[in-house]
């Protein structure tokens, strides 16, 4: 008796495919390509924006980024840098969208056509404190007399180039007011970006100084207070939208982000307060 193949079950019921299935299948693939293309359209809108900020924002910035981000889908590279170097990459022709730096040098970036004339708003202000390690001897540093006795008892100290960042070039004059810059120039270290007291956190240096934003993120530090009274330098933050913006309406749009009143909450929590004007 001869035998006949039988047919494959798999290829028979896919060959019985109602009409409806085909439709249906149609309808899924068509869905899926037009999700493609609309999220390709929405990525295609989306800007870009290039953000350089001075170093002392760089803990309220980085979450407002994030949130920025989320609410309008946009995207933002964010740098943090001291201002020196921030005015260097500018006079280089750097071309950020938003720039945040502080007050001190906002004439001299008008003047230079990287921003419009006052085009900065003031954001927040912060002053410059002094960090030891945690666990460490609190030493005075309650008037300018016990600070200069602090300072020349100290075994090593260190705070930001003075050519690039606001609180070193502040805390120079400083060392030049109490009249001890030489005395402590061999013991001194320093820093040329960043968190400069992180050291101090390592225990290899013993005093660190800097605005008191960029010592509150550091840990194993504590904030051993700021700089006394008649010493103290407040520096003021602005942002502005900068004249090489790509998008100036999208940059616009980012700086009234970080204007809002939650924003601003935000500054505050990591350590600054409202701005001097």
């Amino acid at each position: 008796m001869m035998g006949f193949p039988l047919p494959n079950f798999q290829d028979h019921c896919m060959n019985q495919q109602t009409p409806k299935s085909h439709k249906a299948k149609k309808i899924v693939v068509g869905a899926t390509l037009l999700l493609m293309a609309a999220t390709h359209a929405l990525d295609a809108q989306a800007a870009e924006l290039l953000v350089w900020s001075a170093g002392a924002a760089q803990a309220p910035m980085t979450a407002l980024v994030k949130d920025y981000i989320h609410d309008s889908g946009n995207r933002v590279q964010i740098e943090f840098a001291p201002v020196g170097s921030l005015l260097k990459r500018l006079s280089e022709g750097g071309k950020p969208d938003v720039l945040i730096l502080s007050q001190d040098v906002a004439s001299e970036v008008e003047r230079s056509g990287w921003t419009a004339p006052s085009a900065s708003t003031p954001l927040a202000s912060v002053g410059v404190g002094i960090a030891i390690r945690v666990g460490a001897v609190e030493p005075d540093i309650s008037s300018a007399d016990a600070l200069r006795t602090t300072l020349l008892n100290a075994k090593s100290i260190t705070y930001i180039n003075p050519a690039k960042g606001t609180s070193g070039k502040h805390f120079a004059s400083v060392l030049q007011q109490l009249g001890i810059a030489q005395q402590v120039q061999s013991k001194t270290t320093l820093g040329e970006a960043g968190f400069v007291v992180e050291p101090v956190a390592r225990g290899e240096v013993e005093l660190g100084i800097q605005q008191i934003t960029e010592i509150l993120p550091v840990n194993g530090v504590k904030l051993l207070g700021p700089l006394p009274a008649p010493l103290q330098k407040t520096t003021t933050y602005t942002i502005a939208v900068a004249s090489s913006a790509r998008d100036a309406q999208a940059a616009q749009d980012f700086v009234q982000f970080v204007l809002r009143e939650p924003s601003l909450a935000v500054f505050k929590a990591k350590g600054f307060s409202a701005p001097i004007r």
